[in-house]
Protein backbone atom coordinates (compact mmCIF):
# COMPACT_ATOMS: atom_id res chain seq x y z
CA UNK A 1 0.00 0.00 0.00
CA UNK A 2 3.19 2.48 1.23
CA UNK A 3 4.63 1.59 -2.51
CA UNK A 4 1.35 2.54 -4.01
CA UNK A 5 0.83 5.53 -2.51
CA UNK A 6 4.65 6.53 -3.19
CA UNK A 7 3.90 6.09 -6.78
CA UNK A 8 0.74 8.49 -6.68
CA UNK A 9 2.55 10.78 -5.26
CA UNK A 10 5.14 10.86 -7.76
CA UNK A 11 2.14 11.77 -10.20
CA UNK A 12 1.46 14.84 -8.20
CA UNK A 13 4.69 16.06 -7.37
CA UNK A 14 7.74 13.81 -9.08
CA UNK A 15 8.87 12.43 -6.17
CA UNK A 16 9.50 8.59 -5.67
CA UNK A 17 10.86 6.33 -2.83
CA UNK A 18 12.34 3.68 -4.64
CA UNK A 19 13.72 0.53 -2.96
CA UNK A 20 16.71 -0.81 -3.92
CA UNK A 21 19.91 -3.20 -2.73
CA UNK A 22 21.53 -0.21 -1.55
CA UNK A 23 18.55 1.35 0.51
CA UNK A 24 15.67 3.66 -0.14
CA UNK A 25 16.03 6.10 -3.20
CA UNK A 26 14.86 9.64 -3.12
CA UNK A 27 13.91 10.37 -6.72
CA UNK A 28 13.31 14.01 -7.25
CA UNK A 29 12.73 16.27 -10.28
CA UNK A 30 15.24 19.02 -11.48
CA UNK A 31 13.02 21.41 -10.01
CA UNK A 32 12.48 20.25 -6.62
CA UNK A 33 16.06 19.55 -6.20
CA UNK A 34 16.55 23.60 -7.33
CA UNK A 35 13.74 24.95 -4.59
CA UNK A 36 14.21 22.19 -1.87
CA UNK A 37 18.35 22.14 -1.94
CA UNK A 38 19.90 24.46 -4.30
CA UNK A 39 17.87 27.75 -3.31
CA UNK A 40 15.65 28.79 -6.30
CA UNK A 41 18.39 31.95 -6.69
CA UNK A 42 21.45 32.16 -5.12
CA UNK A 43 25.16 33.54 -5.59
CA UNK A 44 26.12 30.64 -7.75
CA UNK A 45 23.05 30.95 -10.21
CA UNK A 46 24.10 34.49 -10.12
CA UNK A 47 27.29 34.27 -11.21
CA UNK A 48 26.24 31.82 -13.75
CA UNK A 49 23.71 33.72 -15.27
CA UNK A 50 26.18 36.90 -15.38
CA UNK A 51 29.29 34.97 -17.08
CA UNK A 52 26.58 32.54 -20.02
CA UNK A 53 24.84 36.14 -20.49
CA UNK A 54 27.72 37.78 -21.05
CA UNK A 55 28.02 36.32 -24.84
CA UNK A 56 24.95 38.58 -25.80
CA UNK A 57 27.12 41.53 -26.17
CA UNK A 58 29.02 39.51 -29.67
CA UNK A 59 25.21 38.88 -30.29
CA UNK A 60 24.24 42.79 -30.60
CA UNK A 61 27.55 43.67 -31.84
CA UNK A 62 27.59 40.91 -34.72
CA UNK A 63 23.76 41.89 -35.66
CA UNK A 64 24.09 45.30 -35.56
CA UNK A 65 27.26 46.62 -36.68
CA UNK A 66 26.00 47.51 -39.63
CA UNK A 67 24.11 50.37 -38.73
CA UNK A 68 27.83 51.93 -38.73
CA UNK A 69 29.63 50.17 -41.71
CA UNK A 70 27.10 50.13 -44.24
CA UNK A 71 25.36 53.30 -43.20
CA UNK A 72 25.44 55.96 -45.88
CA UNK A 73 27.94 58.73 -45.09
CA UNK A 74 27.32 62.83 -45.30
CA UNK A 75 29.19 64.61 -48.78
CA UNK A 76 30.22 67.63 -49.36
CA UNK A 77 31.38 69.90 -52.30
CA UNK A 78 34.91 69.42 -53.27
CA UNK A 79 36.95 73.08 -52.70
CA UNK A 80 36.68 75.32 -55.45
CA UNK A 81 33.76 73.11 -57.09
CA UNK A 82 30.94 74.33 -56.81
CA UNK A 83 27.58 71.90 -56.75
CA UNK A 84 24.87 71.82 -55.23
CA UNK A 85 24.22 71.98 -51.03
CA UNK A 86 24.81 68.51 -49.92
CA UNK A 87 22.43 68.37 -46.46
CA UNK A 88 19.86 66.43 -47.53
CA UNK A 89 20.13 66.44 -51.23
CA UNK A 90 21.36 63.55 -53.98
CA UNK A 91 25.00 62.77 -55.40
CA UNK A 92 23.16 60.76 -57.99
CA UNK A 93 22.66 63.96 -60.28
CA UNK A 94 26.03 65.98 -59.92
CA UNK A 95 29.22 65.66 -62.38
CA UNK A 96 31.89 63.30 -60.64
CA UNK A 97 34.37 64.70 -59.17
CA UNK A 98 32.76 67.21 -57.97
CA UNK A 99 31.96 66.27 -54.36
CA UNK A 100 33.29 63.55 -51.85
CA UNK A 101 32.62 61.64 -49.19
CA UNK A 102 32.78 63.49 -46.11
CA UNK A 103 34.64 60.65 -44.00
CA UNK A 104 36.87 59.40 -46.71
CA UNK A 105 36.26 56.65 -49.45
CA UNK A 106 36.34 54.43 -46.73
CA UNK A 107 33.95 55.28 -44.09
CA UNK A 108 31.28 52.61 -44.88
CA UNK A 109 30.73 50.08 -47.61
CA UNK A 110 28.56 53.04 -49.54
CA UNK A 111 31.45 55.28 -49.90
CA UNK A 112 33.88 52.82 -50.99
CA UNK A 113 31.95 50.74 -53.20
CA UNK A 114 29.41 53.22 -54.47
CA UNK A 115 26.05 51.88 -52.94
CA UNK A 116 24.25 54.90 -54.12
CA UNK A 117 21.51 55.69 -56.73
CA UNK A 118 21.28 52.82 -58.97
CA UNK A 119 22.65 50.59 -57.02
CA UNK A 120 21.37 51.24 -53.39
CA UNK A 121 19.10 48.19 -52.73
CA UNK A 122 22.97 46.72 -52.97
CA UNK A 123 23.79 48.45 -49.65
CA UNK A 124 20.42 46.42 -47.80
CA UNK A 125 21.49 43.04 -48.89
CA UNK A 126 24.34 42.30 -46.58
CA UNK A 127 22.02 42.97 -43.26
CA UNK A 128 19.10 41.45 -44.73
CA UNK A 129 21.84 37.92 -46.05
CA UNK A 130 23.27 37.90 -42.47
CA UNK A 131 19.70 37.85 -41.21
CA UNK A 132 19.16 34.95 -43.38
CA UNK A 133 22.24 33.63 -42.43
CA UNK A 134 21.08 33.45 -38.44
CA UNK A 135 17.64 31.93 -39.79
CA UNK A 136 19.38 28.79 -41.09
CA UNK A 137 22.21 29.11 -37.96
CA UNK A 138 19.03 28.86 -35.20
CA UNK A 139 17.59 25.59 -36.99
CA UNK A 140 20.78 23.44 -37.05
CA UNK A 141 22.69 25.11 -33.55
CA UNK A 142 18.81 24.93 -32.10
CA UNK A 143 18.96 21.01 -33.07
CA UNK A 144 22.17 20.63 -32.27
CA UNK A 145 21.79 22.08 -28.28
CA UNK A 146 19.38 19.93 -27.76
CA UNK A 147 20.80 16.64 -29.11
CA UNK A 148 24.33 15.89 -29.05
CA UNK A 149 26.12 19.13 -28.57
CA UNK A 150 24.31 21.10 -25.65
CA UNK A 151 24.04 24.29 -24.73
CA UNK A 152 27.67 25.01 -23.30
CA UNK A 153 29.95 23.71 -26.16
CA UNK A 154 26.82 25.42 -28.71
CA UNK A 155 27.83 28.83 -27.55
CA UNK A 156 31.75 27.74 -27.37
CA UNK A 157 31.79 26.83 -30.99
CA UNK A 158 29.28 29.84 -31.80
CA UNK A 159 31.30 32.17 -30.48
CA UNK A 160 34.55 31.06 -31.94
CA UNK A 161 32.70 31.01 -35.59
CA UNK A 162 31.71 34.73 -34.76
CA UNK A 163 35.48 35.44 -34.41
CA UNK A 164 36.51 33.80 -37.52
CA UNK A 165 33.72 35.39 -39.54
CA UNK A 166 34.55 38.93 -38.24
CA UNK A 167 37.77 38.89 -39.38
CA UNK A 168 36.99 36.88 -42.73
CA UNK A 169 34.83 40.32 -43.13
CA UNK A 170 37.22 42.95 -42.63
CA UNK A 171 39.32 41.57 -45.99
CA UNK A 172 35.84 41.67 -48.04
CA UNK A 173 37.49 43.06 -51.68
CA UNK A 174 33.92 43.86 -53.03
CA UNK A 175 30.49 44.19 -52.12
CA UNK A 176 29.62 39.94 -52.60
CA UNK A 177 32.47 38.59 -50.69
CA UNK A 178 30.74 41.35 -48.01
CA UNK A 179 27.54 39.89 -47.94
CA UNK A 180 28.98 36.17 -48.25
CA UNK A 181 30.70 36.97 -44.98
CA UNK A 182 28.35 38.79 -43.47
CA UNK A 183 25.30 35.71 -44.15
CA UNK A 184 28.34 33.27 -42.16
CA UNK A 185 28.31 36.08 -39.37
CA UNK A 186 24.53 35.82 -39.20
CA UNK A 187 25.06 31.49 -39.23
CA UNK A 188 27.89 31.88 -36.24
CA UNK A 189 26.43 34.10 -34.26
CA UNK A 190 22.88 32.47 -33.85
CA UNK A 191 24.29 29.74 -31.49
CA UNK A 192 24.77 32.35 -28.98
CA UNK A 193 21.63 34.09 -28.57
CA UNK A 194 19.32 31.16 -27.89
CA UNK A 195 21.83 28.37 -26.64
CA UNK A 196 22.68 31.31 -23.53
CA UNK A 197 19.00 32.30 -22.73
CA UNK A 198 18.08 28.39 -21.91
CA UNK A 199 21.39 27.80 -20.46
CA UNK A 200 20.86 30.66 -17.76
CA UNK A 201 16.92 30.12 -17.22
CA UNK A 202 17.22 26.52 -16.64
CA UNK A 203 19.61 27.01 -13.60
CA UNK A 204 17.29 28.94 -11.62
CA UNK A 205 14.07 28.53 -10.03
CA UNK A 206 10.94 29.03 -11.91
CA UNK A 207 10.34 32.43 -9.61
CA UNK A 208 13.55 33.66 -11.20
CA UNK A 209 13.21 32.29 -14.86
CA UNK A 210 11.70 35.91 -16.19
CA UNK A 211 14.34 38.13 -14.20
CA UNK A 212 17.24 35.90 -15.51
CA UNK A 213 16.48 36.11 -19.72
CA UNK A 214 15.83 39.74 -18.58
CA UNK A 215 19.49 39.75 -17.37
CA UNK A 216 20.51 38.25 -20.33
CA UNK A 217 19.09 40.89 -22.57
CA UNK A 218 20.77 43.81 -20.46
CA UNK A 219 23.78 42.27 -21.95
CA UNK A 220 22.52 42.70 -24.94
CA UNK A 221 21.65 46.50 -24.46
CA UNK A 222 25.49 46.23 -23.56
CA UNK A 223 26.72 45.24 -26.75
CA UNK A 224 24.38 47.47 -28.63
CA UNK A 225 25.22 50.55 -26.76
CA UNK A 226 29.11 49.92 -26.97
CA UNK A 227 28.70 49.97 -30.88
CA UNK A 228 28.85 53.89 -31.20
CA UNK A 229 31.67 54.27 -28.78
CA UNK A 230 33.89 51.65 -30.96
CA UNK A 231 32.81 52.85 -34.07
CA UNK A 232 33.13 56.94 -33.61
CA UNK A 233 36.83 55.74 -33.08
CA UNK A 234 37.08 54.17 -36.73
CA UNK A 235 34.75 55.79 -38.29
CA UNK A 236 37.20 56.51 -41.08
CA UNK A 237 37.95 52.83 -41.82
CA UNK A 238 34.91 50.50 -40.88
CA UNK A 239 37.24 47.08 -41.95
CA UNK A 240 39.15 48.08 -38.46
CA UNK A 241 36.17 48.09 -36.44
CA UNK A 242 35.29 44.03 -37.54
CA UNK A 243 39.02 43.65 -36.67
CA UNK A 244 38.29 44.59 -33.11
CA UNK A 245 35.15 43.11 -32.79
CA UNK A 246 36.67 39.64 -33.69
CA UNK A 247 39.11 40.08 -31.22
CA UNK A 248 36.77 39.90 -28.11
CA UNK A 249 34.08 36.55 -28.72
CA UNK A 250 37.13 34.74 -29.10
CA UNK A 251 38.91 35.38 -26.25
CA UNK A 252 35.47 34.90 -24.28
CA UNK A 253 35.38 31.16 -25.57
CA UNK A 254 39.30 30.32 -24.78
CA UNK A 255 39.60 32.08 -21.50
CA UNK A 256 35.63 32.70 -19.52
CA UNK A 257 33.61 30.03 -21.13
CA UNK A 258 35.79 26.60 -19.89
CA UNK A 259 34.18 27.59 -16.52
CA UNK A 260 31.11 27.76 -16.91
CA UNK A 261 28.59 24.46 -15.79
CA UNK A 262 26.68 22.52 -18.72
CA UNK A 263 22.34 22.55 -18.11
CA UNK A 264 21.69 19.60 -15.35
CA UNK A 265 18.32 19.29 -17.22
CA UNK A 266 20.12 19.00 -20.47
CA UNK A 267 22.83 16.49 -19.20
CA UNK A 268 19.59 14.71 -17.17
CA UNK A 269 17.99 13.82 -20.27
CA UNK A 270 20.73 13.14 -22.56
CA UNK A 271 21.30 10.23 -19.58
CA UNK A 272 24.25 11.56 -17.43
CA UNK A 273 22.25 11.98 -14.13
CA UNK A 274 25.28 11.58 -12.27
CA UNK A 275 26.79 14.61 -14.22
CA UNK A 276 23.46 16.64 -13.77
CA UNK A 277 23.34 16.01 -9.67
CA UNK A 278 27.00 16.50 -9.49
CA UNK A 279 26.01 19.98 -11.40
CA UNK A 280 23.34 20.72 -9.00
CA UNK A 281 25.82 19.47 -5.71
CA UNK A 282 28.46 22.44 -6.77
CA UNK A 283 25.28 25.10 -7.03
CA UNK A 284 24.51 24.21 -3.64
CA UNK A 285 28.07 24.19 -2.47
CA UNK A 286 28.86 28.16 -3.42
CA UNK A 287 25.01 28.62 -2.40
CA UNK A 288 26.49 27.33 1.38
CA UNK A 289 23.54 24.59 1.53
CA UNK A 290 25.26 21.34 2.43
CA UNK A 291 22.47 19.17 3.44
CA UNK A 292 22.11 17.18 0.02
CA UNK A 293 20.64 13.77 1.25
CA UNK A 294 22.57 10.92 0.13
CA UNK A 295 19.73 8.88 -1.13
CA UNK A 296 18.89 11.89 -3.65
CA UNK A 297 18.17 10.82 -7.36
CA UNK A 298 17.12 12.34 -10.33
CA UNK A 299 13.81 11.62 -12.11
CA UNK A 300 14.56 11.29 -15.63
CA UNK A 301 11.05 11.81 -17.40
CA UNK A 302 12.52 10.75 -20.95
CA UNK A 303 12.36 7.43 -19.43
CA UNK A 304 9.67 5.77 -20.79
CA UNK A 305 8.82 2.43 -18.78
CA UNK A 306 6.69 -0.32 -20.37
CA UNK A 307 4.58 -1.41 -17.36
CA UNK A 308 4.08 -4.86 -19.69
CA UNK A 309 8.11 -5.75 -19.74
CA UNK A 310 8.96 -3.73 -17.20
CA UNK A 311 11.93 -2.31 -19.45
CA UNK A 312 12.83 1.47 -19.84
CA UNK A 313 13.62 3.16 -23.57
CA UNK A 314 14.57 6.50 -24.07
CA UNK A 315 11.53 7.26 -26.54
CA UNK A 316 12.49 10.54 -29.00
CA UNK A 317 9.91 13.45 -29.49
CA UNK A 318 9.20 15.71 -32.01
CA UNK A 319 7.32 19.23 -31.67
CA UNK A 320 5.47 19.02 -35.25
CA UNK A 321 3.98 15.61 -34.64
CA UNK A 322 2.78 16.72 -31.35
CA UNK A 323 -0.03 18.77 -31.75
CA UNK A 324 -0.34 21.09 -29.59
CA UNK A 325 3.05 21.99 -28.97
CA UNK A 326 2.98 22.48 -33.02
CA UNK A 327 -0.05 25.02 -32.56
CA UNK A 328 1.67 26.67 -30.07
CA UNK A 329 4.74 26.90 -32.09
CA UNK A 330 3.17 28.56 -34.76
CA UNK A 331 1.78 31.39 -32.94
CA UNK A 332 4.95 32.14 -31.18
CA UNK A 333 6.32 32.16 -35.02
CA UNK A 334 4.12 34.42 -36.57
CA UNK A 335 4.42 36.57 -33.52
CA UNK A 336 7.89 36.59 -33.19
CA UNK A 337 8.18 37.95 -37.46
CA UNK A 338 6.21 40.60 -36.45
CA UNK A 339 8.14 41.42 -33.50
CA UNK A 340 11.78 40.53 -35.26
CA UNK A 341 10.72 42.76 -37.99
CA UNK A 342 9.90 45.86 -36.01
CA UNK A 343 12.85 45.52 -33.18
CA UNK A 344 15.81 45.20 -35.42
CA UNK A 345 13.87 47.38 -38.53
CA UNK A 346 13.30 50.70 -35.67
CA UNK A 347 16.92 50.22 -35.00
CA UNK A 348 18.20 49.92 -38.85
CA UNK A 349 15.93 52.95 -39.59
CA UNK A 350 17.14 55.64 -37.17
CA UNK A 351 19.39 57.18 -40.13
CA UNK A 352 15.82 58.00 -41.51
CA UNK A 353 15.21 60.30 -38.73
CA UNK A 354 17.43 62.83 -40.06
CA UNK A 355 19.37 63.16 -36.86
CA UNK A 356 23.09 62.41 -36.05
CA UNK A 357 23.54 58.66 -36.49
CA UNK A 358 25.56 58.36 -33.35
CA UNK A 359 23.50 60.09 -31.13
CA UNK A 360 20.20 58.63 -32.50
CA UNK A 361 21.82 54.73 -31.79
CA UNK A 362 23.26 55.70 -28.55
CA UNK A 363 19.76 56.97 -27.48
CA UNK A 364 18.00 53.59 -28.91
CA UNK A 365 20.26 51.30 -26.60
CA UNK A 366 20.12 53.88 -23.35
CA UNK A 367 16.43 53.34 -24.16
CA UNK A 368 16.78 49.67 -23.75
CA UNK A 369 18.33 49.87 -20.06
CA UNK A 370 15.03 50.93 -18.75
CA UNK A 371 13.09 48.59 -21.15
CA UNK A 372 15.11 45.66 -18.96
CA UNK A 373 15.12 46.75 -15.74
CA UNK A 374 11.17 47.04 -16.15
CA UNK A 375 10.64 44.09 -17.60
CA UNK A 376 12.61 42.04 -14.87
CA UNK A 377 9.93 44.17 -12.57
CA UNK A 378 6.91 43.29 -14.33
CA UNK A 379 7.35 39.66 -15.33
CA UNK A 380 7.39 39.08 -11.22
CA UNK A 381 4.19 40.83 -10.95
CA UNK A 382 2.19 40.76 -14.20
CA UNK A 383 1.42 37.47 -16.39
CA UNK A 384 3.50 36.99 -19.44
CA UNK A 385 0.58 37.65 -22.34
CA UNK A 386 -0.47 40.43 -20.77
CA UNK A 387 2.75 42.07 -20.64
CA UNK A 388 3.42 41.36 -23.97
CA UNK A 389 0.64 42.47 -25.56
CA UNK A 390 0.65 45.84 -24.46
CA UNK A 391 4.51 45.89 -25.32
CA UNK A 392 3.80 45.40 -28.89
CA UNK A 393 1.14 48.41 -28.89
CA UNK A 394 3.28 50.32 -27.46
CA UNK A 395 5.63 49.97 -30.09
CA UNK A 396 3.06 49.83 -32.62
CA UNK A 397 1.53 52.87 -31.35
CA UNK A 398 4.32 54.78 -31.15
CA UNK A 399 5.63 53.84 -34.95
CA UNK A 400 2.55 55.25 -36.38
CA UNK A 401 3.07 58.85 -34.20
CA UNK A 402 6.80 59.61 -35.70
CA UNK A 403 4.91 59.42 -38.99
CA UNK A 404 2.64 62.69 -37.60
CA UNK A 405 5.53 64.09 -35.95
CA UNK A 406 7.46 64.23 -39.10
CA UNK A 407 4.52 65.78 -41.07
CA UNK A 408 3.15 67.75 -38.29
CA UNK A 409 6.58 69.31 -38.02
CA UNK A 410 8.19 69.83 -40.77
CA UNK A 411 7.78 74.05 -40.82
CA UNK A 412 10.35 75.89 -39.66
CA UNK A 413 8.75 76.92 -36.13
CA UNK A 414 8.53 73.14 -35.20
CA UNK A 415 12.17 72.41 -36.26
CA UNK A 416 13.15 75.27 -34.00
CA UNK A 417 10.67 74.58 -31.17
CA UNK A 418 11.86 71.11 -31.21
CA UNK A 419 15.46 70.96 -32.26
CA UNK A 420 15.01 69.52 -35.57
CA UNK A 421 13.25 66.50 -34.70
CA UNK A 422 13.89 65.54 -30.97
CA UNK A 423 9.84 65.22 -30.79
CA UNK A 424 10.36 62.20 -33.48
CA UNK A 425 12.98 61.36 -31.52
CA UNK A 426 11.73 60.93 -28.33
CA UNK A 427 8.84 59.10 -29.94
CA UNK A 428 10.89 56.68 -31.84
CA UNK A 429 12.88 56.22 -28.56
CA UNK A 430 9.76 55.21 -26.87
CA UNK A 431 8.57 52.67 -29.39
CA UNK A 432 12.11 51.43 -29.45
CA UNK A 433 11.61 50.73 -25.75
CA UNK A 434 8.16 48.98 -26.59
CA UNK A 435 9.45 46.60 -29.15
CA UNK A 436 12.39 45.70 -27.04
CA UNK A 437 10.35 45.00 -24.27
CA UNK A 438 8.09 42.57 -26.64
CA UNK A 439 11.02 41.17 -27.79
CA UNK A 440 12.81 40.54 -24.19
CA UNK A 441 8.97 38.95 -23.29
CA UNK A 442 8.73 36.99 -26.21
CA UNK A 443 12.15 34.94 -25.82
CA UNK A 444 11.21 34.44 -22.00
CA UNK A 445 7.53 33.13 -22.89
CA UNK A 446 8.76 30.45 -25.52
CA UNK A 447 11.46 28.96 -23.00
CA UNK A 448 8.58 28.62 -20.08
CA UNK A 449 5.93 26.92 -23.07
CA UNK A 450 7.99 23.68 -23.88
CA UNK A 451 9.79 21.15 -21.80
CA UNK A 452 13.32 20.89 -21.51
CA UNK A 453 14.08 17.76 -24.68
CA UNK A 454 12.58 20.60 -27.09
CA UNK A 455 12.68 23.91 -25.56
CA UNK A 456 16.51 25.10 -27.70
CA UNK A 457 14.60 23.54 -30.74
CA UNK A 458 12.01 26.01 -30.13
CA UNK A 459 13.48 29.36 -29.12
CA UNK A 460 15.39 28.05 -32.43
CA UNK A 461 12.25 28.02 -34.27
CA UNK A 462 11.28 31.58 -32.55
CA UNK A 463 14.63 32.69 -33.26
CA UNK A 464 14.49 31.83 -36.94
CA UNK A 465 11.04 33.84 -37.18
CA UNK A 466 12.53 36.61 -35.71
CA UNK A 467 15.19 36.55 -38.03
CA UNK A 468 13.11 36.30 -41.05
CA UNK A 469 11.91 39.08 -40.09
CA UNK A 470 14.29 41.14 -39.47
CA UNK A 471 15.97 40.11 -43.40
CA UNK A 472 13.06 42.33 -44.77
CA UNK A 473 13.72 45.15 -42.52
CA UNK A 474 16.80 46.60 -44.00
CA UNK A 475 14.94 46.57 -47.11
CA UNK A 476 11.94 48.44 -45.70
CA UNK A 477 14.56 50.91 -44.18
CA UNK A 478 15.81 51.47 -47.88
CA UNK A 479 12.43 52.48 -48.88
CA UNK A 480 12.83 54.63 -46.30
CA UNK A 481 15.01 56.71 -47.21
CA UNK A 482 12.82 57.52 -50.06
CA UNK A 483 9.46 57.68 -48.11
CA UNK A 484 9.54 57.30 -44.66
CA UNK A 485 6.13 57.57 -43.89
CA UNK A 486 5.95 54.19 -45.46
CA UNK A 487 8.45 52.59 -42.94
CA UNK A 488 6.57 53.78 -40.20
CA UNK A 489 3.43 52.71 -40.97
CA UNK A 490 4.46 49.24 -41.69
CA UNK A 491 6.50 48.65 -38.29
CA UNK A 492 3.64 50.08 -36.84
CA UNK A 493 0.76 47.93 -37.86
CA UNK A 494 2.90 44.62 -37.96
CA UNK A 495 3.92 45.31 -34.26
CA UNK A 496 -0.17 45.76 -33.24
CA UNK A 497 -0.46 42.35 -34.66
CA UNK A 498 1.97 40.93 -32.99
CA UNK A 499 0.08 41.71 -30.11
CA UNK A 500 -3.17 40.31 -31.15
CA UNK A 501 -1.71 37.36 -31.96
CA UNK A 502 -0.86 36.29 -28.04
CA UNK A 503 -4.73 35.90 -27.37
CA UNK A 504 -4.56 32.42 -28.24
CA UNK A 505 -0.83 32.00 -26.60
CA UNK A 506 -1.43 30.26 -22.86
CA UNK A 507 -0.31 31.78 -19.81
CA UNK A 508 2.99 30.25 -18.48
CA UNK A 509 3.45 32.51 -15.26
CA UNK A 510 4.84 30.02 -11.83
CA UNK A 511 4.40 27.40 -14.37
CA UNK A 512 6.99 24.85 -13.67
CA UNK A 513 9.80 23.70 -16.30
CA UNK A 514 8.74 20.35 -17.81
CA UNK A 515 10.88 18.06 -19.39
CA UNK A 516 9.42 16.10 -21.90
CA UNK A 517 6.31 17.32 -24.36
CA UNK A 518 4.32 13.92 -22.85
CA UNK A 519 4.88 15.06 -19.09
CA UNK A 520 4.25 18.29 -20.12
CA UNK A 521 1.00 17.56 -21.92
CA UNK A 522 -0.21 15.22 -19.02
CA UNK A 523 0.54 17.36 -16.17
CA UNK A 524 -0.66 20.80 -18.10
CA UNK A 525 -4.32 18.66 -18.63
CA UNK A 526 -4.54 17.44 -15.37
CA UNK A 527 -3.56 21.11 -14.04
CA UNK A 528 -6.65 22.61 -16.56
CA UNK A 529 -9.19 19.90 -14.67
CA UNK A 530 -8.38 20.91 -10.91
CA UNK A 531 -8.74 24.67 -12.19
CA UNK A 532 -11.84 23.95 -13.61
CA UNK A 533 -13.31 21.53 -10.49
CA UNK A 534 -11.95 24.66 -8.07
CA UNK A 535 -13.62 27.41 -9.90
CA UNK A 536 -16.73 25.26 -9.77
CA UNK A 537 -16.62 25.13 -6.00
CA UNK A 538 -16.25 28.49 -5.61
CA UNK A 539 -19.55 29.23 -8.31
CA UNK A 540 -21.24 26.89 -6.36
CA UNK A 541 -20.23 28.66 -2.84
Amino acid sequence: MEEDQSKESHGRRGTTLVESEEGTKLELTVDEVVEGYVGSLGLSQILHVLVVSFAWIFDAQSTLVTIFSDAQPPWRCKNGVYCTDGRGGSVCGLVPGSWEWVGGDRSSTVAEWGLICDRKFLAAVPASVNFLGSLLGSAIFGHLADTWLGRKRAVMISCILTSITFLATSYSPNIYAYAFFRFATGFARSGIGISCLVLATESVGRKWRGQAGQYSFFFFTIGFLSLPLLAYPTRTNWRNLYKFLSILPLAYAIIILPWVSESPRWLLIRGRSKDALKVLKYFARINGKDEFPRNLTLTNPSEMKDEESGTISNKRENLWTTKWAAKRMVLVMIAGFGVGFVYYGVQLNVENLNFNLYVSVAINAVMEIPAVFAGSFLLGFFNRRLLFSVSSYVAGVSCILCLIFSKGYSNSKARGKFGGNWGQLIVEAVGFMGSSLAYDILYIYCVELFPTNVRNFAVSMLRQTLMLGASVAPLLVVVGRLSPSLSFIVFGVLSIASGVLSIWIPETRNAPLYETLKQQEEMEALNHVSNGHSRCLEFGK
